[in-house]
C-alpha cells in the first residue's frame, strides 16, 4: 500500500510540474487577428466508390487500387468566433487509382486501366476549436470543394474501346476531419486528418451503348483520406 500511494504521490508531482511548465504559452495572440495565412503539405490515399445499375452484364465487379499521392496549397483563414474559422485551402492533389474489371477478362487475364488524377482542389471549410490549452488547441472540421481534375480526358474522343477510361473534369466533393493546433515559437504547426468524398458521379460513360467498362457504373466517386500538415 505504501509503496501504491508513493508512486501516486511521485505522478503527481510529475504532472504537476509538467503543468507548470507548459503554462508559458507560445504566441499568445496568435488568434486575437481577424486574418491570417499559410501553407500545408500533406498525403493522400484516394480511391473510388464503385455502385453498380442494372445492365446487360451479370455480376459486374471493378477492384479499385488506390496509391499514396500528394496534396500541397495555401491557407486562408478569417476567425468568426473565438471558436470558430472560415478557411480557404486552395492546392493541388494529385494521384492515380488502377481499375480492374475483373467481369470482362475474368481472374486469370484481368483487363485493367490506370486512371491519373491531378486536381485543382478548392475548398470552403468551417474548422470548430476547443478552447485553447495551454499550447494544443484540438479540432474538428468540415466543409465542402469544387475540384477541376486536369487529367479526366472527359473532352477526348477515344474511350474505352481505345484504351481510355473517362472522367469527369468538374467536380464537387465535401470533407470531414480532426486535427490538433500546436503552438510553436515561431508559427503553428496543425497536423489534421481528413476524409474527402465525391458528391457527383464521375465517370464519363463510353461512346457505344452497352460498353462493358461504363455501363454497369451507376456511381463512381472518389473517397479517400488525406493526412495534412499546415504551417500558419
Amino acid at each position: 500500500m505504501l509503496k501504491k500511494l508513493l508512486f501516486l504521490g511521485i505522478l503527481a508531482i510529475s504532472i504537476s510540474t509538467q503543468a507548470q511548465k507548459e503554462k508559458v504559452l507560445k504566441l499568445p495572440s496568435f488568434d486575437k487577428p481577424l486574418f491570417h495565412y499559410g501553407f500545408y503539405l500533406g498525403a493522400n490515399n484516394n480511391g473510388y466508390k464503385v455502385s453498380y445499375k442494372p445492365s446487360n452484364f451479370s455480376n459486374p465487379e471493378i477492384e479499385v487500387e488506390s496509391s499514396f499521392g500528394f496534396n500541397v496549397g495555401l491557407i486562408a483563414d478569417l476567425r468568426l468566433h473565438n471558436n470558430i474559422n472560415l478557411r480557404f485551402e486552395p492546392g493541388l492533389m494529385s494521384n492515380t487509382k488502377t481499375l480492374r474489371f475483373k467481369h470482362i477478362a475474368g481472374a486469370e487475364n484481368v483487363t485493367t486501366r490506370e486512371v491519373g488524377a491531378t486536381y485543382l482542389h478548392l475548398p470552403l471549410i468551417l474548422k470548430f476549436s476547443t478552447n485553447r490549452l495551454n499550447n494544443v488547441r484540438p479540432y474538428v472540421l468540415g466543409g465542402a470543394s469544387y475540384d477541376h481534375n486536369f487529367s479526366s480526358n472527359e473532352r477526348n474522343s477515344d474511350d474505352n474501346f481505345a484504351g481510355e477510361f473517362r472522367t469527369t473534369t468538374n467536380n464537387f466533393m465535401y470533407e470531414v476531419g480532426i486535427g490538433i493546433d500546436i503552438y510553436l515559437s515561431y508559427f503553428k504547426f496543425s497536423p489534421s486528418i481528413r476524409g474527402v468524398f465525391a458528391i457527383n458521379n464521375e465517370v464519363k460513360y463510353d461512346n457505344k451503348p452497352n460498353s462493358a467498362w461504363t455501363d454497369p457504373i451507376d456511381f463512381l466517386g472518389t473517397r479517400g483520406v488525406f493526412l495534412h500538415l499546415a504551417f500558419e
